[in-house]
């Protein structure tokens, strides 16, 4: 009989004590990316140990490179030629593969790599990602579920303008444009500080790059390849978030070490709207909850907004506030497919398009549930610390793509948790 691992968690315990943050899984795997501009070795270290990494260094594999995950870094070699071609059978459990579309492009010339799969969460086209590179003068086509760009006279600086902020788009046109002829201009650019930390890692490289952390980039094409490095990444802002919902949602006390506070600005300032105190250090914050939290509105936005990786940690907060929370997403259509789970715990939730009402609980109820997605699924653990009695959320896989040691970070700030596989029902028809 198959079987299928679930998280247990008994509620009741506030989180309280310290928790280490390791690298942010939205910049380390597109810093593994980087690597592919370089000819030889570079090394990222503070990557977190989860399985998103190793899908991506398997997919870096198939290209010709040697990789070894060794701790916590990536030992990157990349030949004078790498491969040209990312299969369906990697990219599709993995969406941000998608990021070496932009380098390959630029170093080869050519490159086919399949439509991107990851998490259910609304559509995330690559309308932008085609149109920049067209404009940088790539030919595109789509065909039988692979994204074919070829660029023989190699790739020319442009303007470009994004419709919208989108981060993998600019990561993708940036990476292309370090290698282009002349100047690129991104305007409307992302700004979160995974973007930065991909333009510290390609200067290091030997690119040119102006504008970072602006919603501005100016790259100045080089002859390539770029020289390989050594590159940490940059402290998981998500991660550290969603302890510190944790902390104000079960009215504990947490310290979070590894994580600029200034990355979390506007959710840490809501938190204090909520009733937390907040001590923010240079790398690291504490969270402290006395009382039930107080409903406060929140609407997510592109950096330095509220993000749309923490709603589901705002959704479970103001489950347990006192009033009701207006929570809006705009970034993906598909965020509140976990509402349902939610509901299952006893919020009171109603949604509508792109915004929830969520009318505080004074406690959730435990149940057993399943995880939707990477953030849906750490959220629902942390919801089920506010229930009676045990909460057991399936297809944790999900939270093994974006937690390194979860279960154990949570049984480190007094949690009763259990990882366990259970049986996985059957039907007879």
């Amino acid at each position: 009989m198959a079987r299928v691992d679930v998280i247990r968690v008994k509620g009741g315990s506030p989180l309280i004590g310290d928790v280490s943050v390791g690298g942010a899984k939205n910049s380390a795997l597109k810093l593994m990316a980087v690597a592919l501009l370089g000819e030889g070795r570079s090394v990222v270290s503070n990557v977190p140990r989860i399985t998103d990494i190793a899908i991506m260094a398997e997919v870096l594999r198939r290209l010709g490179c040697a990789v070894t995950l060794d701790g916590t870094e990536a030992v990157i070699d990349v030949p004078f030629e790498p491969g040209a071609e990312a299969d369906y059978d990697l990219v599709r459990r993995l969406r941000a593969s998608i990021c070496v579309l932009g380098p390959l492009l630029a170093r080869r010339g050519y490159v086919r790599v399949a439509l991107p799969g990851g998490d259910m969460i609304g559509s995330r086209g690559l309308d932008m990602h085609v149109a920049g590179l067209a404009r940088m003068g790539a030919e595109i086509s789509n065909e039988h579920g692979f994204v074919i760009a070829s660029a023989p006279a190699g790739l020319r600086g442009t303007k470009i303008w994004l419709d919208f902020p989108s981060v993998g788009a600019t990561e993708n046109l940036l990476m292309a444009a370090v290698l282009a002829k002349g100047v690129t201009e991104i305007d409307n650019a992302a700004r979160e500080p995974e973007i930065v930390d991909i333009c510290e890692m390609l200067t290091a490289m030997g690119a040119r790059i102006d504008g970072a952390g602006t919603s501005t980039l100016i790259v100045e094409g080089v002859d390539g390849p770029l020289k390989p490095v050594r590159h940490t990444t940059v402290g998981d802002r998500i991660v550290g978030g969603t302890w510190a919902y944790g902390a104000a949602m079960t009215r504990g006390d947490v310290t979070v070490h590894g994580v600029r506070p200034e990355f979390l600005d506007i959710a840490l300032d809501k938190l204090v709207a909520a009733g937390a105190t907040v001590e923010p250090g240079d790398d690291w914050f504490r969270v402290r909850m006395t009382e039930r939290p107080k409903h406060v509105d929140i609407v997510t936005l592109p950096f330095p907004g509220f993000a749309t990786d923490l709603l589901p940690m705002a959704i479970g907060l103001a489950s347990v506030a006192e009033g009701a929370s207006l929570i809006t997403e705009n970034i993906f259509d598909g965020r509140f497919m976990f509402v349902n789970e939610m509901v299952r715990l006893g919020a009171d939730i109603r949604t509508d398009g792109h915004h929830a009402v969520v009318n505080g609980r004074e406690r959730l109820s435990g149940a057993p549930v399943r995880a939707t997605d990477i953030r849906a699924g750490a959220g629902l653990v942390i919801a089920g610390l506010c229930a009676d009695g045990v909460t057991e959320v399936g297809e944790v896989h999900h939270i093994d793509r974006g937690y390194p040691d979860f279960v154990a970070d949570l049984a480190r700030l007094g949690v009763e948790v259990e990882r366990t596989d259970v049986p996985e029902p059957t039907f007879d028809f």
